[in-house]
């Protein structure tokens, strides 16, 4: 059994920033990560994917992006970045180690891994919000003749060039891996079930995002009312492009639903020039032919599944459903915030952007263990 201060879960952006703060605390640690290599989801994501928020939002602590990176990084800029980051501070994962099980004994974490069982004092999350693809359940899917993926098995419109393909949903992912199916020579649409919300990338040539950190103390309903005119001015009636809109702002969307807005990256612009078409939620599928909710219907070679993924991580542990809960809120009010010792990095969904909110939780994670160190140390 091998013993540690503090272990951290994960070895992407969240576990990184944990062992860089824990680092600055001179706070014991162990980072295990599943996969070869840090930052795996960044490598497995489709080519195109550019980060949606700008870049001085988008760096971890104690080390920004390089002055060479544009505004909005692309996929491998934020894995060179990555890359640096775990250079620069020598952090050395304990790679190839998935945890099997987490459980509390005798005021310690015991951690089984497929490389040994660590025992910790504190036990810090980082496998992020996203880590496992929801799985799509459609009438008669498993009779279509062509392709379903799920967006995380998506890699790049060019394997689907000269195919009609269906995107489902319409997220920030849905909406980028649409315009790559466009530019890679395919004919997509995307089946939109639910409203939606759509705000631009910037306003005047401000993020934003930087926008929101201005308007963070006002009540989400009031600050989506003030943003509202302008962002309708930039984005336009997305309702005539047989989209529907949310009730509420996309501010509100955050704090009630935990979702993220579709930032517009030109996804609106091809909607409207009939690039990409907009259809209704999906009833069902035979053979090839998707039947909407509208009662229309349509040929297809492929679909990407493009709904998102569960939050949860039961497989591994048995964490009260309350602690759960907890991670819809950031981490200030949150009841459970460190908790007999046990951290999550990476779950609450910020309106001012999630790196940059991991940064501030790594910090806070790391803050907290060095309290109640020193506490321990004076009792």
């Amino acid at each position: 059994m091998t013993q540690t201060n503090t272990l951290i879960i994960g070895a992407s952006i969240s576990g990184l920033a944990c062992a860089v703060s824990l680092q600055k605390k001179k706070i014991d640690y162990i980072l295990i990560e599943k996969e070869n290599s840090i930052a795996s989801p960044w490598r497995n994501h489709y080519e195109r994917l550019h980060l949606h928020t700008v870049k001085s939002l988008s760096h971890l602590p104690y080390k920004k992006m390089d002055p060479s990176i544009p505004a909005y990084a692309s996929r491998l800029q934020v894995i060179g970045y990555l890359e640096n980051y775990q250079k620069e501070f020598n952090i050395v994962p304990v790679l190839n180690t998935r945890a099997i099980s987490v459980k509390r004994e005798d005021h310690h974490w015991i951690t089984e891994t497929t490389s040994g069982v660590f025992k910790s004092k504190h036990l810090i999350m980082a496998t992020g919000a996203y880590g496992k693809p929801k799985t799509m359940h459609v009438e008669g899917m498993e009779t279509f003749t062509g392709n379903i993926v799920h967006s995380s098995q998506y890699k790049t419109g060019k394997d689907f060039s000269g195919q009609k393909v269906l995107v489902v949903g319409f997220g920030n992912s849905a909406c980028e891996i649409a315009i790559d199916l466009y530019e890679q020579g395919a004919f997509p649409s995307m089946s939109v079930r639910s409203p939606v919300n759509v705000i631009p990338r910037d306003i005047l040539g401000i993020s934003v995002l930087k926008i929101s950190l201005l308007m963070r103390y006002l009540p989400p309903r009031i600050a989506d009312k003030l943003s509202a005119p302008l962002i309708k001015l930039l984005v336009g009636d997305i309702t005539k492009s047989g989209l529907k809109k949310k009730a509420y702002g996309p501010l509100e969307e955050i704090a009630e639903e935990g979702t993220v807005p579709v930032i517009d990256i030109g996804t609106m612009k091809h909607i409207r020039a009939g690039n990409i078409i907009i259809r209704d939620g999906i009833e069902y599928i035979k053979d090839d032919v998707v039947y909407f909710k509208n009662n229309k219907n349509e040929r297809f070679d492929a679909i990407i599944a493009a709904i998102g993924y569960e939050r949860n991580f039961s497989d591994i542990s048995g964490f009260d459903a309350d602690r759960f809960e907890d991670l819809k809120v950031s981490t200030d009010r949150q009841k459970y915030f460190g908790k007999d010792g046990l951290y999550f990095c990476g779950y609450w969904i910020s309106p001012a952007g999630q790196i940059r909110e991991i940064g501030l939780d790594a910090k806070k994670i790391a803050k907290k263990i060095a309290k109640d160190i020193a506490k321990k140390s004076e009792g």
